[in-house]
């Protein structure tokens, strides 16, 4: 995998995070203040999503033995037989 790879990999469960962040942010903004409920409580689905997929990305990475992880997440070499 390419050095450029490695980095987008490295930095898509922080970005997640932040988008995360925003998401519950205008979600609970977009609900207490009476503008658009609906989209609120989709924006904190949308949160509760991302959160769930930077955790999965996280703990498969954190197995022990044999790496799970998606590809991207995959150093040079592993997962090929």
């Amino acid at each position: 995998m390419t050095a450029a790879l490695t980095a987008i990999a490295a930095a898509a469960p922080a970005i997640a995070m932040i988008g995360m962040f925003a998401c519950l942010i205008g979600g609970i903004t977009l609900i207490v203040k009476n503008r658009d409920r609906r989209k609120g409580i989709l924006m904190l689905v949308m949160a509760a999503v991302l959160l769930a997929n930077v955790a999965i990305w996280t703990l498969q990475t954190l197995l022990p033995g044999e790496r799970r992880g998606p590809p991207l997440l995959r150093w040079e070499g592993e997962g090929t037989s």
